[in-house]
């Protein structure tokens, strides 16, 4: 006896059975439980008749003899009922039940058991994500689709071939960092979308830090000038933006040099429990007259201008990189770190994560640079808080930031090589 024939039965009979759950929770008359446990085993013995009787014709005329009963049933229904609702789901997922059935036989088991499993979830979320469409306007819609276009059309057709001087520009490399920048930025700003505004002044600092904490801090500094009593409250949010800022920091790092992430984690997360820490500070500070204002509604972090715009930095700042360090060696980097963190850390952060990748700059003195960048961008977004905010947010901003720039220089000077994961 064949046991793994026995196995495949089982497996089609369990997602049979949980996909007809589903559909008869929903009350659906053309087919339920029963039905859609009987179409799974259809496709799995169609699947052993196929195989054994080495006749590919057998599976075709069995999935055409199953589309045709789908026909007759809904013609049947439109002639009894004069107002029936003919939809497709419930049909297209009986043909694609029969062809999971009959992949388990012909085809990857597991690839077969994935596609049913997530069939059923997707029906079972209909409502949770007709309602999650209807929520969406027309710059949520640009912002999936402009992502989209990023990941899924750009990215593909860009040669992966390094052009130009110092042999260090790659399109394809470019636009992928282009794309993980993106598409971090687009998950802070659905996690907003949908649950920031119900969690609270904590998620305004964590979101905003994901989406763009530059754009946080001139946010809530202009705020604190056309609103009274907000300045801790402002201060909390810009602090913690910048201290989930620098986790964006260690997550490029980990997607692009996972094998050095041992390496270079811990001093940075000493920086970010500090911030952390001030943080805390600065929440239990915030007076309990103070109102919990919402974080302003963030632009569209998706725009094809922007993720242009940061490609091209991200590629001066590669050339840059590979001049400094052929030119200078290692100290110049100190000097590119800061100037590229003033207005972005990410694109020095990749680009010297490139570096390391490459094996010509170790980790000890990568994860250096990154903090000097973070610390450089620190307090470029302490001056705009101090140029658009009021002395009280200056205030606040210089204690938690000025704190958080000395831990980072002590950091970088006495940080043992020895200390790693």
């Amino acid at each position: 006896m064949n046991y793994e024939d026995l196995t495949t039965l089982g497996i089609a009979f369990g997602l049979g059975l949980l996909v007809g759950l589903q559909r008869q929770k929903t009350n659906h008359d053309m087919a339920g439980v029963r039905t859609f446990t009987l179409i799974s085993l259809m496709g799995t013995i169609s699947g052993f008749l196929t195989r054994d009787a080495e006749n590919p014709f057998i599976l075709p005329v069995l999935g055409l003899a199953l589309a045709a009963l789908l026909v007759m049933a809904n013609v049947i229904k439109l002639k009894k009922e004069d107002e029936s609702d003919i939809g497709q789901t419930t049909e297209v997922a009986a043909l694609l039940m029969f062809a999971v059935g009959a992949y388990l036989v012909l085809g990857n088991q597991v690839l077969a058991i994935v596609i049913g499993g997530t069939m059923a979830i997707l029906l079972y979320v209909k409502e949770h994500l007709h309602d999650f469409i209807d929520r969406l306007e027309n710059k949520d819609l640009a912002a999936i689709m402009t992502f989209a276009g990023i990941s899924l059309v750009i990215l593909p057709i860009l040669p992966d071939k390094t052009f130009g001087p110092y042999d260090v520009l790659n399109p394809n490399n470019i636009w992928l960092m282009v794309t993980l920048i993106v598409g971090i930025s687009v998950v802070g700003y659905f996690i907003y979308k949908f649950a920031g505004k119900k969690i609270g002044i904590i998620s305004n600092g964590v979101l905003g830090g994901l989406i763009s904490s530059t754009a946080t801090t001139v946010s809530y500094a202009r705020k604190t000038a056309t609103a009274e009593g907000i300045n801790k409250l402002a201060a909390f949010v810009i602090t913690a933006a910048s201290a989930i800022a620098l986790v964006r920091v260690i997550i490029e790092v980990a997607v692009v040099i996972p094998e050095n992430l041992p390496l270079m984690i811990l001093p940075l997360a000493v920086e970010f429990v500090v911030m952390a820490a001030l943080c805390a500070g600065l929440f239990y500070l915030i007076n309990k007259d103070e109102k919990d204002d919402e974080m302003p509604e963030p632009d569209n972090p998706a725009q094809f201008k922007s993720a242009l715009i940061f490609g091209l930095l991200y590629g001066l700042i590669l050339l840059a990189v590979a001049f400094t360090k052929e030119e200078f060696g290692n100290s110049g980097l100190y000097v590119v770190s800061i100037i590229s963190g003033l207005t972005d850390v990410d694109a020095i952060t990749l680009s010297l994560s490139q570096l390391i990748k490459g094996g010509s700059l170790e980790a000890d003195s990568g994860w250096r640079l990154i903090l000097l960048a973070s610390l450089s961008n620190l307090l470029f977004k302490g001056i705009m808080a101090a140029v658009l905010g009021t002395r009280r947010l200056m205030k606040w901003i210089a204690i938690s930031f000025g704190i958080s720039i000395s831990v980072g220089l002590a950091i970088m000077w006495l940080w043992p090589a020895e200390w790693h994961l």
